[in-house]
């Protein structure tokens, strides 16, 4: 099963690299590829983003307390990890 990142991984391969796109179409190793991109960028960025939260103290009780801040705090991690994510698996 395809998530975003494995469509966006595609996207730049069929965009930006289009003689491996093209050779892993036709040795059936896209399909596999995309898989295993999409896998690793969910791990990643959980792994991102629960570090992220404890460097920066983003914690339950904050949500308790103020959950706006939380919010965008939340954001905030979601979108940096994400960007470290896309440059380092997608986009290379």
């Amino acid at each position: 099963m395809y998530n975003k990142y494995a469509e966006l991984r595609r996207r730049y391969l069929r965009t930006h690299k289009s003689g491996i796109y093209t050779g892993m179409l036709l040795t059936d190793k896209l399909d596999a590829h995309l898989k295993v991109i999409g896998a690793a960028v969910l791990e990643m960025l959980d792994r991102l983003i629960e570090q992220m939260k404890v460097a920066e103290g983003v914690t339950e009780q904050l949500k308790a307390e103020n959950q706006m801040e939380w919010v965008g705090r939340m954001n905030n991690i979601q979108s940096r990890a994400e960007e470290i994510v896309l440059s380092e698996l997608i986009y290379n």
